[in-house]
């Protein structure tokens, strides 16, 4: 068996492999239960899609598939991203289970008492940068 002629084998049998997962993952796309589970398949698919490419890049030898590949993976990142933003966007702010709090509920609780401490302290006449204390004797 010549070398080209494993070449020619495993790209045969890596894209009837890579057409099972594009099947499956579009099942999962259109069956997913859940907003997230499209999202991740929709993910899936664009890796399938670059492998596709890079098999019939190494299939053919043409290496400019290669780039087009490349650019698809970091538009399908970007659109992955974009589908986060979205899913995040949409999620309830209420309801987040057993008194769960978000980040950004937790970090402003925080620099609020900060902020409140800052003020008690000027109002007594001690939080000035060197100011030394105001009407103590």
């Amino acid at each position: 068996m010549t070398p080209s002629g494993i070449i020619s084998i495993a790209a045969t049998l890596s894209l009837a492999i890579l057409g099972l997962a594009f099947l499956v993952t579009i099942f999962r796309v259109v069956a997913g239960p859940t907003l997230p589970d499209r999202v991740l398949g929709l993910d899936m698919l664009v890796a399938v899609a670059i492998g596709f490419i890079a098999v019939i890049a190494v299939k053919t030898g043409f290496a400019l598939y290669i780039d087009i590949a490349i650019a698809l993976g970091l538009v399908g990142f970007l659109a992955t991203v974009a589908f986060a933003r979205f899913i995040l966007a949409q999620a309830p702010q209420s309801g987040r289970g057993h008194g769960e709090k978000t980040v950004t509920q937790k970090v402003g609780k925080g620099q609020g008492k900060a902020r409140n401490m800052r003020k008690v302290a000027n109002r007594r006449g001690q939080g000035g940068r060197g100011q030394g204390s105001k009407g103590k004797a």
